[in-house]
């Protein structure tokens, strides 16, 4: 297991030596049930808005309620394993809600991102809230067209099917 997967207490005590140094931890957070390269430079750009990069992954029972029975196709570790695996990720952290709140109220990220098929307005009123609260940056990065976890599962059932 790598060294970069922490759990949400550990995840504060960096977020917070880091905030000491003058330093910003930029947060993102997602499902990344397929890896594919929209999210590998979803990462890449996120993780240069900052000094550090730290990825909230959902776990299984949130990801089913967010994407349905049939998903995840990959477990909450496995999926944690492979992101941490990313040179442009620091950390990894698993959360096992819907929502992020609670993590982004106990970590206080200088920066929250969130990629091109959100906007600061569609973000969950319940996180949009909490970043306002703790004063943290919020940035959408731009969307990946023609890369997504659905899409390559569709492409996969037709090759199946074919």
């Amino acid at each position: 297991m790598s060294e970069k997967i922490v759990n949400q207490n550990r995840l504060a005590s960096i977020a917070d030596a880091l905030r000491e140094q003058g330093r910003k931890l930029v947060l993102t957070n997602g499902c990344f049930d397929l890896l594919h390269v929209g999210h590998v430079r979803y990462l890449q750009s996120a993780r240069a808005l900052g000094d550090a990069l730290a990825v909230a992954i959902n776990g299984d029972d949130s990801v089913r309620v967010l994407k349905g029975e049939d998903r995840p196709l990959n477990t909450e570790r496995d999926r944690a394993e492979i992101v941490a695996a990313l040179e442009c990720v620091d950390y990894v952290v698993l959360f096992p809600e819907v929502r992020v709140t609670r993590l982004i109220e106990k970590v206080r990220p200088a920066i929250y991102v969130k990629g091109g098929d959100y906007t600061p307005v569609s973000l969950h009123p319940e996180e949009h809230a909490a970043l306002e609260k703790i004063g943290a940056e919020i940035r959408i990065l731009p969307f990946e067209p023609g890369h997504s976890t659905s899409g390559l599962i569709e492409r996969m059932k037709g090759l199946s099917s074919g």
